[in-house]
């Protein structure tokens, strides 16, 4: 039997790394991956996928905001994928919900794989109640977990760079540019994308092709027209955007 799976995260390595370890099952067919509950919800009204790896946090509708939209009873099996804290691991241990924490371990992940595929087939009319049980116990009001390292793949290799090495980022077609002082890392993922997962009192975007890190800059210079150059600390230039300057003048009043 051919287990038709979604993927559900508005993290692109994420999602990535889920598709790397289901590559390795052979009755595994992703039928579709997305980036945000909106689409997530489609996918399941379009597909009927057997199984979903669902984040829980995603910006506007979270993965509990889609089981409501779809309807627990309606809803195929679900492993919830989580950067949680353990109080609220322990709600989901509880209520006998299936999970994987990121950074996702790969035996963690096989089990959890396992006990979906037996589940598949068996609809659990108790699981709109276990996951209600589940969100009594979270804050799902609690600030956005903002990631500290970012994982930078090259020559076959993933290195863990972290957050606050960064100086700048700057666009490049598909990919960004992420400069640590004299080293450039190239990171497949757009500007936009990247710039929602990034800390905004840690970051901001000077651009549309530019972001920098806050504790780096060291003087604005402004333009004649309305535009602006940021100079960071080490020396480095960047071309701001007259588009971007209110937000910049907020943050320095």
């Amino acid at each position: 039997m051919t287990l038709r799976v979604l993927i559900v995260d508005d993290e692109p390595v994420a999602r990535r790394g889920i598709v790397r370890l289901l590559r390795q099952e052979p009755d595994i067919e992703v039928v579709e991956e997305c980036d945000d509950g909106g689409a997530a919800i489609s996918a399941i009204s379009a597909h009927s996928p057997d199984l979903v790896f669902l984040d829980v946090q995603m910006p506007e509708l979270d993965g509990f905001a889609v089981i409501e939209a779809i309807g627990g009873n309606r809803m195929p099996a679900v492993v919830f994928v989580t950067a949680f804290d353990q109080h609220a691991v322990r709600a989901f241990d509880a209520q006998a919900i299936d999970y994987v924490l990121k950074p996702i371990d790969p035996e963690r992940f096989r089990r959890a794989l396992q006990r979906a595929r037996s589940h598949v087939g068996h609809p659990d009319d108790s699981f709109a109640r276990r996951v209600s049980e589940v969100l009594k116990s979270i804050d799902r009001s609690a600030p956005q977990r903002y990631p500290t390292r970012l994982a930078i793949r090259s020559e076959g290799r993933v290195r863990l760079l972290d957050i606050d090495e960064v100086d700048r980022i700057v666009a490049a077609g598909n990919y960004v540019e992420i400069h640590t002082g004299a080293k450039q890392h190239l990171l497949r993922e757009t500007m936009a994308s990247l710039e929602s997962r990034l800390d905004p009192q840690c970051f901001i975007r000077v651009s549309r092709a530019a972001i920098v890190s806050i504790a780096r800059i060291r003087e604005v210079q402004p333009l004649f027209n309305g535009d602006f150059v940021v100079l960071l600390k080490n020396g480095a230039q960047v071309n701001g955007s007259r588009r971007y300057r209110a937000a910049l003048d907020v943050l320095f009043r």
